[in-house]
C-alpha cells in the first residue's frame, strides 16, 4: 500500500501507485480543463504531487505544453534569478565490488584501469582544481569496503579542506558514494560535508535488480532507504537523481518525484538537488544498447515539469550532456551545472593517458572552465561559487523556509556577485574578466536593499585589493 511517510522502500515508492499515476496522465494527457488547473496550482510555487507532475509530462496539447516551459523559464528565473552555480567531480577511485550492467567500474570489467588516488594525489589534484577556480566539489568513489572504506573518504575530505594554495580553497565537499549506515552518514556530517548525493539510478525494482545482478547495490531496499539514514544521520541536504535511460523515463520521473514527497512527508524537508544525468558511453559500456533513451525534447519537457512540481530545490546538468543541450535546459529550471570535468580517477593535474582509461562516462562538453563560466555570461547568468549558506548553517529546512519566503535571494544574488569577483581577479582570461566585469556593474543594480548594495561594492573593492571570502 502506498504511503508516503512509512520507511519501507516498497511502500513509499510503491509500484501500484505508480502505473495508477501512468495511467490517469495517460487518460487526462488531453484533459484541457484539468491540465489548466494543475497549470493554475503550478503558478502558486507551491509545487505538485508526482500525479499532477506526470499529467504535465504526458501532456500533448502543443499550446499547454508551451505554457509548461514558459511557466517553468519564468519560476525558474522568480525564484534562483539569473545564478549559475558552479561545481566540478573529483573521481577518488573506481575500484568496486557491484555488477551494474551501466557502468564501467563493474567489478568483472578487466580491462578498464583500476585507480585509487592518494592523499598526496589528491592534493595534486584539488590544487589543480583551485587554479582553475574551483570553490565547490562532488568527489566519487565506486563502492569498495577493502580499497574505499568510509576511513579513506574521510580522511580525502580532510585533506580537501585543508589545501590552501594562492587564494584557492575548497569550501564545500559535497559526496556521491554508496548507500551506507546511520553510523557512517553522522561520520560524513561531522566531517563537514555539503550534500550527501546518491542516484537511485531507476525506481523500478524488477529492472533495479536486473541492472544491479551482484553486490551491495543488488538490493533495491537498503539503497532506496538511504536518504532515510542519512537525514537520521544528520545530513539534511541531501540529493536525488535517476540515470535516464536505463527504465522507461515516465516511470522514474514519478518515482523520483515520490521521493521527493517522502522525505518531504518523513523529515520536513525535500530533496536539496535533484540530479538528471542520461546514460553515456564508457569503457566497456555501449549506450546505444539501453533500449529507454530519451530524445533531448524529451529530456527538456522532463526538466520542465521536475522544476514545476519541486520548484525550489536546485537542479543539476553534468557534462555528460552536450553544450546545445545544456544551453537549452538552463532556460527551464538546471541551476547548477559542472565545468571543466574529468570522470578519471585523476586527471586535473595533467590529462590522463589515452591507454589508461578510468573514465565514468564520456564528457560531452569538454570545455574548460573560462569558457564555461564566459558562456554563461555571455548568456546573462552569473556564474556563481558561492557556498555561504552550507557554511553559515543555512541547510536542510532552514534553507527552505528562506527560498519559500524568497529572503534567501537577499544572500544568493550579492554572495554569487562577490565568488565571481574572486573567480574574475583570480582566474578569468582577459576577455572573461572583461566581460565579468560588465556584468558585476549592472547587476549591482539589482540589489533591492540600499545597505546590501552598499556592503557588496565596498567588498568587491576590498577583494580587488586582495582580500577573500566575504559572504552574507
Amino acid at each position: 500500500m502506498y504511503n508516503a511517510k512509512s520507511i519501507n522502500a516498497d511502500e513509499f515508492i510503491n509500484d501500484e501507485e505508480i502505473m495508477d499515476t501512468l495511467s490517469y496522465a495517460e487518460s487526462n494527457k488531453h484533459n484541457v480543463e484539468l491540465i489548466d488547473s494543475i497549470l493554475k496550482k503550478a503558478r502558486m510555487r507551491n509545487g505538485l504531487s508526482h500525479r499532477e507532475a506526470a499529467v504535465l509530462l504526458d501532456c500533448e496539447i502543443e499550446d499547454k505544453n508551451q505554457e509548461i516551459y514558459a511557466l517553468a523559464e519564468q519560476m525558474k528565473k522568480d525564484i534562483y534569478g539569473n545564478r549559475i552555480v558552479m561545481f566540478a567531480p573529483l573521481y577518488l577511485s573506481n575500484y568496486c565490488i557491484n555488477g551494474c550492467v551501466y557502468c564501467p567500474y563493474h567489478c568483472t570489467n578487466k580491462h578498464i584501469v583500476r585507480k585509487k588516488l592518494t592523499q598526496e594525489d589528491i592534493k595534486r589534484e584539488v590544487i589543480a582544481l583551485q587554479d582553475m577556480g574551483h570553490k565547490r566539489l562532488a568527489i566519487e568513489a565506486g563502492e569498495d569496503p577493502v580499497n574505499n572504506p568510509i576511513e579513506y573518504i574521510l580522511e580525502s575530505i580532510k585533506t580537501i579542506y585543508s589545501i590552501q594554495h594562492k587564494n584557492g580553497a575548497i569550501r564545500r565537499v559535497n559526496v556521491n558514494i554508496a548507500a551506507t549506515t546511520v553510523e557512517n552518514y553522522e561520520k560524513l556530517r561531522d566531517a563537514g560535508i555539503g550534500t550527501y548525493i546518491l542516484f537511485q539510478e531507476t525506481y523500478h525494482k524488477k529492472s533495479y535488480e536486473a541492472l544491479h545482478p551482484f553486490g551491495p547495490k543488488h538490493n533495491y531496499a537498503w539503497h532506496t532507504e538511504a536518504m532515510d539514514r542519512a537525514m537520521k544521520g544528520g545530513i539534511d541536504d541531501v540529493g536525488l537523481g535517476v540515470l535516464f535511460g536505463l527504465e522507461l523515463f515516465r516511470y522514474d520521473f514519478v518515482g523520483l518525484l515520490m521521493h521527493a514527497e517522502h522525505l518531504e512527508a518523513a523529515f520536513g524537508v525535500g530533496p536539496h538537488t535533484i540530479s538528471v544525468p542520461r546514460i553515456r558511453h564508457a569503457d566497456d559500456i555501449n549506450a546505444d544498447s539501453f533500449e529507454n533513451g530519451i530524445s533531448d525534447d524529451v529530456f527538456a519537457k522532463v526538466v520542465s515539469c521536475i522544476r514545476l512540481a519541486v520548484p525550489y530545490t536546485g537542479m543539476i546538468v553534468s557534462t555528460r550532456e552536450s553544450q546545445s543541450c545544456r544551453e537549452r535546459v538552463l532556460h527551464l529550471g538546471i541551476s547548477q551545472v559542472s565545468g571543466g570535468s574529468r570522470t578519471s580517477v585523476g586527471g586535473y593535474e595533467e590529462p590522463e593517458p589515452e591507454d589508461e582509461n578510468s573514465a565514468q562516462f564520456d564528457v560531452m562538453d569538454t570545455r574548460n572552465l573560462d569558457e564555461i563560466v564566459r558562456w554563461l555570461m555571455d548568456l546573462g547568468y552569473i556564474p556563481s561559487f558561492c557556498t555561504a549558506c552550507y557554511r553559515e548553517g543555512r541547510t536542510g529546512d532552514r534553507f527552505m523556509a528562506l527560498s519559500k519566503n524568497g529572503e534567501i535571494q537577499n544572500c544568493c544574488h550579492p554572495n554569487a556577485l562577490m565568488t565571481l569577483k574572486e573567480y574574475l581577479e583570480d582566474y578569468a582570461s582577459p576577455e572573461t574578466k572583461t566581460i565579468g566585469e560588465q556584468l558585476i556593474n549592472s547587476e549591482l543594480a539589482n540589489i533591492p536593499r540600499e545597505k546590501v548594495r552598499g556592503i557588496v561594492t565596498e567588498n568587491l573593492k576590498k577583494i580587488e585589493d586582495g582580500s577573500r571570502d566575504f559572504r552574507l
